[in-house]
């Protein structure tokens, strides 16, 4: 299925997208392997998700809305990640990729998650998830597994817990257009708040965290009060349209890349995608 999307109102991608299509010869970026999760859970008006909005000064997506994630760490790929759930082959199979790179894919859902909002998927075992990971020892694991002192395996390690895969679905691949200096290969997934614990905005890279309405967020992108990339768009679409939680985490979607092409049309140029169907 076919859509287009304005370029909307950020300066610097509108730059961008024009320089691109004024250039005779192209020579675009390699992509970063990356992974993002939508946190999702009942809300009084329906099902909510955990976004973010990043700092004005971010080169990547300034202002924009976002959910939780970021590039792969190569430590993710460790085979000594302590891991319960489907395996990284299985994984593998899901997300169309080999076994060391779905492995590092979950691994760095799961580690994004922790750094960016300090939600945990993990527990003790295949069957529990840990219940609070507020506290100050949890917030010193935390700011050692972002700064890279620590690996995600070496914390699950010393703390005796597992990552739990089961926790996580797959909802899409989308890859950052040609154009932009900075590139990502990223996987989407979907993962309910684990109960008893308690998401936060104590990331540099946001200047805002809070669950959102997705009908709402929606309506305040389209008047051009929120600004949002395609990938954001067509899954924040997805949860509106979900009436639970586990409804939308019982969806199963073909998992196929998509990479937005710029294309001129008689309104300007739009970022245009074949989106699976």
């Amino acid at each position: 299925m076919r859509r287009d999307f304005p370029l909307g109102s950020a300066p610097a991608l509108v730059e961008r997208a024009q320089d691109w299509l004024g250039r005779d010869a192209h020579d675009p970026v390699a992509p970063r392997s990356a992974a993002t999760v939508l946190l999702v859970r009942d809300g009084q008006h329906g099902v909510e998700v955990f976004m973010l909005r990043r700092v004005a000064t971010m080169e990547f997506a300034p202002r924009m809305m976002v959910f939780p994630g970021g590039g792969v760490d190569p430590r993710d790929a460790d085979p000594s990640l302590p891991w319960a759930g489907p395996s990284a082959q299985e994984w593998g199979r899901v997300l169309g990729a080999d076994e060391t790179t779905a492995r590092e894919l979950v691994a760095a859902a799961v580690r994004e998650v922790f750094e960016e909002c300090g939600v945990l998927l993990a527990g003790p075992d295949a069957d529990s998830v840990v219940d609070d990971v507020s506290g100050v020892d949890w917030q010193a694991d935390r700011a050692a597994l972002l700064s890279r002192e620590v690996s995600l395996s070496e914390l699950l390690v010393r703390r005796g817990l597992v990552l739990r895969s089961d926790l996580l679905r797959a909802r899409a691949h989308w890859i950052t257009p040609e154009f932009e200096r900075r590139r990502y290969d990223t996987r989407f997934f979907a993962a309910e708040l684990p109960e008893g614990q308690v998401p936060d905005d104590a990331t540099s890279e946001a200047d805002h965290a809070a669950w959102v309405d997705p009908a709402e967020l929606l309506r305040d992108y389209h008047r051009g009060d929120a600004l949002m990339l395609p990938p954001t768009v067509v899954n924040v679409e997805e949860v509106a349209a979900a009436r639970s939680a586990d409804e939308f985490l019982r969806e199963e979607l073909p998992i196929t890349p998509v990479m937005p092409v710029l294309a001129p049309t008689d309104e300007g140029v739009v970022l245009r995608c074949e989106l699976p169907v």
